[in-house]
């Protein structure tokens, strides 16, 4: 672990001289700075590379303001996004409702920064972000829209909550990855306690045990792909801004999704219906737009305990729009599975971060 220095100014490990010494010039290209800003004493470089006097002292800065404001966006806008998948399913077969969705997102994204001056990786690193978007969104949110075939939102809502144990598991597995422990191991087991119970066979919702758990493990097979494509992704970043990795991630996958959509298309044709078309509009402004851009945002500006925070919300947001819109059952057992899971996610969160 790095020794603090002798002056008091906070220490900004990535960035070669301390903000304040910097002069008024662009950033350079090692350090991790926003590129369109200047390393000036108020910006603020990845909340990842920052030493905790510095997350201190730039808590009450306007960018954090923005950036717990951008949390708040994606806890909301994220938790009813389950929704939207529910309702665009009706119309459009999943193959169709990704790559539209996200081929229309990433278009419109990718046009507006180009516009605004925003610059595209060097080819090399241009490849590996749409390679690791194809991953990142391909497989998670893919994983997620065939398990609503299966299995109401509100339930694939809270199998989603587990998914900070494949970020844990994955960083262990990793040479310099944080190797488990004791605590981290028994929040895991917890958490796969009420997983266990929300599979189990139950009065609230009428399906087959083997459907519940087909669901789920297709969700946990996208969560694998979701937390190791991420952790990919902060690996081979370095020329290009979030917002222009999230534009390339969303036109990468709704290519690579083209060609199964088409020939889905041209099998069974296409009915479009006032509520799916409304419900993948809605998928396309504010889930993959404004949840995806603003989920990058605070994740380059607040500590990851924070931003984590949105896999809490999410779920109770799910289950009362599943409720409200489909009456989805949630009955007591479905509450305890929940909480349990939640509590194994908030010790592993709590331990691992050590």
């Amino acid at each position: 672990m790095r020794a603090a220095p002798p002056s008091p100014l906070p220490q900004f490990r990535n960035c070669p001289v301390p903000p304040a010494f910097r002069p008024r010039k662009p950033c350079q290209r090692k350090t991790q700075c926003y590129p369109e800003t200047r390393c000036y004493p108020e910006t603020r470089c990845y909340p990842e590379t920052l030493s905790d006097s510095s997350e201190s002292a730039a808590s009450d800065s306007p960018s954090s303001r923005g950036a717990y404001l951008a949390l708040a966006s994606v806890c909301f806008f994220w938790g009813t996004t389950y929704l939207g998948i529910r309702m665009a399913l009706e119309s459009f077969a999943p193959t169709v409702l990704i790559s539209t969705r996200f081929l229309l997102s990433g278009v419109i994204l990718l046009v507006f920064l180009l516009w605004r001056g925003y610059k595209l990786p060097k080819t090399p690193e241009l490849w590996k972000t749409a390679l690791a978007g194809v991953v990142i969104i391909g497989g998670g949110n893919g994983a997620l829209t065939y398990a609503e075939l299966m299995i109401p939102s509100g339930l694939a809502a809270i199998f989603v909550t587990l998914a900070p144990f494949w970020f844990v598991g994955i960083d262990a597995l990793l040479p310099d990855g944080v190797k488990l422990h004791t605590p981290t191991l028994l929040g895991m087991a917890i958490g796969f306690v009420g997983a266990v119970i929300l599979a189990l066979p139950g009065e609230s919702y009428p399906l087959p045990m083997s459907t519940v758990v087909a669901g789920a493990l297709m969700l946990q097979a996208g969560a694998i792909l979701w937390a190791g494509g991420s952790m990919w992704q902060r690996r081979i970043t370095r020329d290009s801004h979030p917002f222009m990795a999230g534009a390339i991630h969303q036109v990468a996958v709704g290519l690579a999704f083209a060609p199964f959509a088409a020939g889905e298309i041209w099998r069974h044709g296409m009915q479009f219906e006032a509520r799916p078309v409304w419900a993948l509009l809605y998928l396309v402004l504010f889930g993959s737009i404004v949840g995806y851009s603003s989920y990058l945002f605070a994740l380059t500006r607040l500590p990851v305990a924070i931003t984590s925070l949105y896999s809490y919300v999410n779920p109770v947001v799910a289950v009362a729009l599943g409720w409200l819109f489909y009456r989805e059952p949630f009955g007591f057992r479905e509450s305890v599975a929940m909480l349990i899971i939640f509590a194994g996610v908030a010790v592993v969160k709590r331990f691992s971060s050590r």
